[in-house]
């Protein structure tokens, strides 16, 4: 009985250290943005091999079902020493020398500022005022 208890606590222990060493699924963080690893894109496929900043191996990851990516892309390059016009881009007419040019813009100036609003009118308030302030009398009330 002691023996199987035994196992039980060895089988138990090392299944948790096994589980790191599995594969993975890449998942990229944002939509479009490709994950390249040695040249090949491994959004959404499988990888496997140790790799990050706490392992002290660091091994190559093996990428399944990624695609390979071209680290220098094939576009086509203008060069001008071939004398031929590029197959792209905006074309430049040169206007003659003596073509009528046309009138001067008008001078424009535009200026912003800001301001505190002006302070609320106060009433004067004497520095000796009476002891009691007399109301008009009610003209109504007669």
């Amino acid at each position: 009985m002691r023996l199987v208890a035994a196992l039980l606590i060895v089988i138990g222990t090392s299944l948790p250290a096994m589980a790191g060493d599995g594969f993975n699924i890449v998942i990229p963080g944002r939509t479009g943005v490709p994950i390249i690893i040695n040249g090949i894109d491994a959004s959404y496929a499988v990888i496997e091999g140790d790799r990050g900043l706490s392992r002290g191996i660091h091994v190559q990851p093996t990428v399944y079902g990624g695609r390979y990516v071209d680290p220098v892309p094939n576009v086509g390059h203008y060069y001008p020493s071939a004398g031929r016009q590029p197959g792209y881009g905006r074309l430049e007419i040169e206007p003659p020398k003596n073509r009528k040019l046309p009138k001067p813009a008008e001078s424009y100036h535009e200026s912003w500022s800001a301001a505190s609003p002006p302070p609320a009118p106060q009433e004067v308030v004497p520095f000796d005022p009476p002891a009691v302030i007399v109301a008009p009398p009610d003209i109504r009330r007669r």
